[in-house]
């Protein structure tokens, strides 16, 4: 007998050719489908921070032999690694715009000098035999400039899936994942004097690459005999070159701003050694010393004291079969101690009730000290795990009785998420195991009693955030301070 699908079948399938067709064509929207006509480069962050530097008063001349990629990284592959390098090998060329879109600097051709040597030696014997067929004298070439100041530095890293990851999820034959994987490339540049071969300037820029990979499929039978099968997903691959430029014309920046600050050379306007650019530069330099390889701000949040509350729920393993769970309630109180410590001490009294079917049902107060350590102390996110002792005692404590104390000790992991910098949620699952087998005044087997507590609770941190050392091991964070004025060296 023929099967007929009815209406509901009829619609979802409906539904489902709908959405994967939706899905397949997603990524096409955004493909091109037709040759594009040439176009000038695309521009990046950093040239309009080249573009916003106060004007120079007089330009230096600035030669540059050689910038190039120091690593002699080839580009990863899946299997290993291609003859392609992980660079531009054209670094010079860009430094070379770079310096000319700054406004700073006269950039001469130091490069490639021999062709341009060559072509003046084919100018002047051009020109002399021309003299000598007409008579006609001609004029010398005008000299080459010099340079007073020689830029030199590369490429000198280039980090390779310094940070990966990704998440994933499939049910029935339908899911999806993403990827992603973060490089990064790290520039020097340095500017020698020409005169004396002092270096008079090092600077030091990075910028991270990041790539990303994204996917959707479903496979499944939404009639009899009758299989969807749909996929869709895009990956986008930051240009490597558009890093390299943008980190070129950081240190370019950096440059400029730091020798503004040394004096090594003047901006037109007397007031821009003080000016807008230059305090803007020296915040961010202020705040480079917290920020991690990661680009993750290392700022202490918490405030040398927290208070808070939770909500548990135990679950007894003793004596007694069918265990329950049971409610409860806990205050502590915690100590951070210097800023951006991974350890913090805790206080915690709290009461709970343990029960095992209908025969066991018992209320019990108890006090801890415990050990916090945090994965990750200066974020809002971060996995911390518990380790400490305490003890036990019952609702109605009798001290003639030998098992009215009972002490433990606790282990447990948990998850803290800071709303604001002076209140976190956080939520924990603890183990707490007794030195004895009397928790249920039941002594049997050979293990002894313990219990599970699950807790959900806020804390407040209060007091202000103690000023925290830099990066540097230096100590404190120096504030922002003016250049002072004074003549260009």
């Amino acid at each position: 007998m023929r099967r007929i699908a009815t209406s509901g079948q009829i619609v979802r399938v409906v539904l489902a050719l709908g959405l994967g067709a939706a899905g397949g064509c997603a990524p096409y929207f955004h493909q091109p489908m037709k040759t594009d006509p040439a176009r000038l480069g695309a521009e990046v962050r950093a040239s309009q921070t080249l573009v916003a530097l106060p004007e120079a008063r007089e330009k230096t001349v600035v030669a540059v032999y050689k910038f190039r990629d120091q690593t002699g990284q080839y580009k990863p592959t899946a299997n290993g690694s291609s003859f392609s390098t992980a660079i531009s090998q054209g670094t010079t060329t860009i430094l070379m715009r770079a310096l000319e879109e700054s406004k700073w600097f006269n950039p001469i051709e130091r490069e490639n000098l021999g062709n341009l040597l060559n072509e003046r030696k084919i100018i002047r014997s051009t020109r002399a035999e021309y003299t000598e067929q007409t008579g006609q004298r001609q004029p010398n070439l005008p000299p080459l400039l010099f340079a007073g100041v020689i830029l030199e530095g590369g490429i000198i890293s280039y980090d390779a899936n310094m940070l990966t990851g990704g998440a994933g999820l499939r049910y029935f034959g339908t899911g999806g994942s993403g990827q992603y994987r973060q490089d990064r490339v790290t520039v020097y540049l340095r500017a020698i004097s020409t005169s004396t071969g002092q270096v008079l300037k090092t600077v030091y820029t990075s910028k991270s690459i990041l790539s990303q990979q994204v996917d959707a499929s479903m496979f499944r039978y939404v009639l009899f005999k009758r299989l969807l099968e749909t996929e869709t997903g895009f990956t986008y691959n930051e240009p490597s070159e558009m890093a390299v430029k943008e980190a070129i014309e950081k240190s370019v920046q950096a440059l400029v701003l730091e020798g503004i600050q040394d004096g090594l050379w003047t901006p037109r306007n007397p007031a821009d050694r003080t000016g807008a650019a230059v305090l803007a530069y020296q915040q961010e330099k202020q705040e480079n010393l917290n920020i991690d390889v990661l680009n993750r701000p290392l700022v202490p949040r918490r405030g040398a004291l927290g208070l808070g509350a939770a909500a548990t729920t135990q679950r007894y393993g003793g004596d007694y079969d069918n265990s329950l769970f049971r409610p409860g309630v806990e205050l502590v109180a915690r100590y951070e101690g210097a800023p951006g410590r991974r350890m913090a001490a805790q206080l915690t009294v709290g009461r709970s009730q343990l029960a095992a079917g209908r025969f066991y049902r018992e209320t019990f107060n108890y006090t801890e000290l415990t050990g916090i350590w945090r994965l990750f102390p200066y974020d809002r996110v971060t996995p911390y795990g518990v380790l400490g002792g305490g003890v036990t005692t019952r609702n109605a404590l009798d001290f003639t009785a030998s098992n009215s104390l009972l002490p433990h000790v606790t282990a447990g992991l948990g998850v803290e998420y800071l709303l604001t910098d002076k209140m976190g949620l956080y939520g924990q699952v603890n183990h707490r195991y007794f030195f004895s087998d009397q928790l249920d005044q039941v002594t049997q087997g050979k293990y002894n009693d313990f219990y599970w507590t699950g807790q959900v609770g806020l804390v407040f941190y209060l007091g202000g955030r103690m000023k925290s050392k830099s990066l540097t091991g230096q100590g404190p964070v120096p504030e922002v301070v003016s250049p002072p004025a004074g003549s260009p060296k």
